[in-house]
């Protein structure tokens, strides 16, 4: 009865089913060519990834895109309609959730208001029938590996929304996962405490060797937390890498305006060449005309052919060369001060309207000065139009 009232919180993953777990080797995550179709709906159209031991992964894109389906699927909680999961080089697409060495951390917490903080996070354990010596160690292993030592003996609802986050934490670990599934965990928390577990949820996953795998939409928090990371659409991967790569070389226009902010511009192909091995294409647009590297290595557009262009805000400079390539002249009609920096909407040529930063201000801009910008040539991505 107690088994098949758990099996209805699927929060608690517990890799300590003795007897019954798997023992793959763990040296991966992957999942090949996954469909989720519910009804009509595909929900994960093909999508393919590869997590390596040890990875913190990020699953990203906005709402409806894929991503908490294709977790669930690591996690056991769905089966996919195609395709197989395998953790390391064992094929897990069907077996059991809780026969998987993973643990699933949620938005909600889903703790227990009625239980203190250690009956919580033993409370998996204790329906084991581990020993209670042993049980008593665990919790105070899994307290110390989130900072919350003494706090075994306190009330849930008297612990901060952080706090809670952390007993939730604490709850996945005891069972020494090898592979740790959280499904946007932060949304829930303010601005301030986001900011402190996103460093506090690396340091777990890094200190404990775990392969950590992330569902959010935040692109700020993937951006400082993410190893690498896969961004989906309309339940397809359309991109993974690095942060860094993904941001700099975005591979769709999609890609350049989810990932932080970008200016898009519509251009036309004036001529093709080559600069440090990298495609070099010049551009003509009712902005100006630009000069920028192609991101898609496989693609090679024609000249003549409509492209997009996709400028970061923090990419533009004052500049007063005159050099008439990647030039923006305008006048500044909106500024937003957030002390590290302004941000400057400028009404540009062609009634192109601009987002530039400027970091470290010491003075602002007035509304309705005339400014002229430029950009390197490596900060102007040429996209697919």
């Amino acid at each position: 009865m107690l088994k098949k009232f758990l099996s209805k919180f699927p929060y608690y993953l517990p890799s300590c089913d003795l007897g019954q777990r798997i023992t793959p080797n763990m040296d991966a995550i992957r999942a090949d060519s996954i469909v989720k179709e519910y009804g009509n709906v595909r929900a994960l159209d093909h999508a393919s990834i590869s997590i390596g031991r040890g990875e913190l992964f990020f699953l990203l894109g906005s709402s409806g895109c894929g991503k908490t389906t294709l977790l669930r699927c690591i996690a056991g909680l769905e089966t996919p309609s195609q395709g197989k999961i395998y953790y390391g080089d064992e094929d897990v697409t069907h077996l059991p959730t809780h026969k998987r060495e993973a643990a699933m951390v949620f938005q909600s917490y889903a703790l227990w208001p009625h239980m203190s903080v250690g009956q919580n996070i033993a409370f998996g354990l204790e329906e084991r029938k581990v020993e209670k010596k042993e049980i008593d160690r665990r919790v105070e292993e899994a307290l110390a590996m989130v900072h919350l030592e003494g706090y075994g003996d306190r009330r849930i609802d008297h612990m901060s929304g952080g706090q809670q986050q952390r007993v939730a934490l604490a709850r996945a670990l005891i069972v020494k996962p090898k592979c740790l599934l959280l499904d946007e965990p932060l949304s829930n928390l303010d601005a301030k405490l986001r900011i402190e577990m996103r460093s506090e949820i690396r340091r777990i996953v890094k200190d404990n060797n775990l392969t950590g795998v992330y569902v959010t939409h935040d692109q700020e928090e993937a951006l400082s937390m993410a190893d690498r990371m896969a961004i989906l659409d309309a339940g397809r991967i359309v991109q993974t890498g690095t942060p860094e790569e993904i941001y700099r070389n975005p591979l769709s226009a999609h890609v350049a305006g989810f990932i932080g902010e970008t200016n898009l511009i519509e251009a036309t192909v004036d001529s093709i060449g080559s600069d440090d091995g990298k495609l070099s294409v010049r551009v003509s647009s009712k902005a100006g005309q630009f000069h920028g590297l192609v991101s898609r290595g496989n693609w090679r557009p024609q000249e003549g052919s409509k492209v997009l262009i996709s400028i970061r805000p923090e990419s533009l400079y004052g500049d007063n060369s005159g050099v008439p390539i990647n030039r923006v002249m305008g006048r500044v009609v909106a500024r937003m001060y957030l002390g590290s920096s302004v941000q400057y909407k400028i009404n540009g040529e062609g009634d192109q309207m601009w987002h530039v930063t400027e970091t470290n201000p010491h003075a602002m801009r007035d509304v309705g000065e005339q400014i002229t910008l430029t950009a390197n040539p490596i900060d102007v991505i040429i996209l697919k139009a």
